[in-house]
């Protein structure tokens, strides 16, 4: 399995907090290349592939934030219709839910990644269901190549 680091920092609902997190993150010279922010009225999960995650949970640790570290996937997705549907429908078959997911551009434009994090004890089952599909999946060393 290739699985790929991703920090998630639990932000309160207030002003500026979300400037705090990326101000100490480029003060430490750390590329961001996705992030997702879900919500609820008091706090916010913020979740992100970067340049180098071990010195991210480092910096913002220091910082006062409270930080996870979290094994995902990231699978290459073909930026056109249909690409996402294909990869999501290689998973019906195991019966499994994705808990979230979210995506971002590669560089050149022709795909994105999609950054994806199965039920719990089920990340090597959708691995391999993606790649006996024929879906790529994305090591560390090219999802941290921002």
């Amino acid at each position: 399995m290739s699985a790929v680091q991703q920090i998630s920092v639990f932000l309160e609902n207030k002003s500026g907090r979300l400037a705090e997190v990326t101000r100490a993150l480029a003060d430490a010279g750390i590329n961001l290349g996705a992030l997702s922010i879900a919500d609820t009225s008091d706090f916010g999960i913020l979740r992100f592939i970067c340049s180098d995650p071990g010195r991210a949970a480092q910096v913002l640790r220091g910082a006062g934030f409270s930080v996870g570290e979290t094994e995902v996937l990231a699978v290459e997705v073909p930026h056109r219709p249909g690409g996402l549907a294909a990869v999501v429908e290689a998973l019906k078959p195991l019966d499994v839910n994705i808990e979230y997911l979210y995506a971002f551009m590669r560089r050149t434009g022709e795909s994105a990644l999609v950054v994806l994090r199965p039920e719990t004890a089920r990340e090597r089952e959708v691995a391999e269901a993606l790649q006996a599909a024929g879906h790529r999946l994305v090591g560390p060393d090219e999802a941290y190549d921002l």
